[in-house]
């Protein structure tokens, strides 16, 4: 095709075509027709609102594995096969090309224009390597690039692949980075005795280690959980084409491209068992919003107790002396405040938000195809985003530096009255209840209450009410 350059206003432009007709593209775009024409009629939201570069990384590297295995079918000359793998590393390993990828996240809810945008801009490429006319489709962005695909199974192909990349490399990873932290925390307290808390109000004694180890196993937990929603993540729709029949590819493509992606990212792809339901439904991707979700329930109550054990320093309750790495006030002098944590908290809670957004637009789209796929992935890469960086903030920046205020532990245990507890077994629960009534309302120690109850004498109260054994169940009875 004759490219035909024409002024307009500061900028040189050539003209595309496509089937809807000519239009202008910036004269040094990569991207053709189909990506201007989105340019020009999304206009929704700033940069922010760009479509996530993991999901172009992962299209490119499909785009890549695609062109690999129609060239082994003899499907694709080799030579444009070879090119199109070329530019495609271009694209993910060395970055070249990420300002080529301007569309948004609010299009067309399949996606297809930006498969278009990629497969465009691979074809544009390509063509310049070879010597080329940009726009001159001897590359062509459908027949070459896109061979054997549809946006319809490229896209939710794509969501997959980058979801899987990003919670195997940043979101696992950092959870348990933050684990190994507290776990750290938790051999360091193991010793400490201190008063629980249930319902905010003073409880029976544990150990501080015993706290921490609940937040320990929550965090296995999260790792678990992802791992688990991972397992459906894995399994690939490409190869169903426009509505899941496989039209106008062969029927092992999608088992055999997906084979070579687990090659390039070594992770487990798989051929998806219903091509019909990963088409029709982000149901795998529901479930790993479920995870993310599941972290910042934890990460909130966790990231909540920790501040809370650290308020203070002289009127709050002050077990925990966080780490001081900022001012806290622009007016109170000396003031610090637990910023790590309400950052975490809020982390969680943009979390929880993207959940509801996935699970109403994974719950929309009709028929065969779900069209909410570019909002859905932006909200569940964007929780694995802020989950991982939250996580290693936390650990580096709070936990790490955390220390215990023994003293204050120490007389929070003292004068708690729900040492009682352990005279249950002694003196029953009533008169327990007595001993602890009556210490509180006359400000005396419970030994003392039971001295003037005449309940116990003062060597048996010091017999069975001692904290640190309070802290675990009475041993198994001996065998008779």
């Amino acid at each position: 095709m004759l490219i035909t350059f024409i002024k307009s206003t500061e900028q040189q432009y050539r003209i595309e075509k496509d089937s809807m007709g000519a239009i202008e593209v910036p004269s040094d775009a990569y991207w053709g027709a189909q990506t201007q024409r989105s340019i020009e009629n999304f206009k929704i939201g700033g940069e922010r609102e760009r479509m996530p570069i993991e999901i172009i990384y992962a299209l490119a590297l499909l785009k890549g594995a695609c062109a690999k295995v129609n060239a082994e079918y003899g499907d694709l000359d080799g030579k444009i096969a070879e090119l199109i793998q070329k530019v495609v590393s271009e694209i993910v390993n060395e970055k070249k090309f990420d300002s080529q990828f301007p569309l948004k996240i609010y299009q067309t809810g399949s996606g297809t224009q930006t498969n278009m945008n990629v497969n465009e801009v691979i074809s544009n490429r390509c063509i310049e390597l070879i010597g080329g006319q940009l726009g001159s489709k001897s590359v062509h962005p459908n027949d070459h690039v896109n061979r054997g695909q549809s946006s319809n199974d490229t896209f939710p192909t794509a969501m997959h692949i980058a979801c899987a990349i990003q919670a195997t490399e940043r979101v696992i990873p950092m959870l348990k980075r933050l684990r190994e932290a507290f776990e750290k925390k938790r051999q360091e307290f193991a010793h400490i005795v201190k008063i629980g808390r249930t319902h905010t109000m003073d409880a029976t004694p544990l150990t501080m280690g015993q706290e921490f180890s609940a937040f320990v196993s929550q965090l296995d937990f999260a790792v678990h959980c992802i791992e688990k929603s991972l397992e459906r993540v894995y399994e690939l729709a490409i190869g169903g084409t426009a509505v899941g029949t496989g039209l106008n590819t062969r029927e092992c493509f999608g088992a055999d491209v997906s084979k070579e992606l687990s090659v390039l990212t070594s992770l487990p792809f798989k051929d998806a068992d219903n091509k019909f339901m990963a088409l029709s439904g982000n149901d795998a991707l529901v479930s790993l919003s479920g995870a993310y979700n599941n972290c910042a329930t934890l990460l909130m109550k966790i990231a909540n107790d920790v501040r809370m054990l650290g308020s203070g320093p002289r009127c709050g309750l002050g077990e925990l002396i966080l780490p001081s790495n900022e001012p806290g006030s622009s007016i109170m002098p000396g003031k610090v405040n637990p910023t790590q944590p309400e950052a975490v908290t809020m982390v969680c809670a943009q979390v929880m938000g993207n959940h509801v957004g996935v699970t109403i637009g994974s719950s929309n789209g009709h028929f065969q195809l779900n069209v909410f796929r570019p909002q859905v992935v932006n909200s569940v890469l964007q929780s694995g985003r802020l989950i991982a960086d939250a996580c290693e903030s936390f650990a580096e920046h709070c936990i790490d530096g955390l220390q215990a205020n023994e003293p204050k532990i120490k007389e929070y245990v003292q004068n708690s009255l729900m040492l009682v507890t352990a005279l249950n077994p002694i003196i029953g629960y009533d008169n327990a209840a007595k001993v602890a009534k009556k210490a509180y309302q006359e400000n005396i120690s419970l030994k003392q209450a039971c001295l003037d109850l005449n309940l116990l004498s003062g060597e048996d109260f010091d017999k069975h009410v001692r904290a640190e054994d309070m802290c675990y169940p009475d041993p198994k009875p001996s065998n008779k």
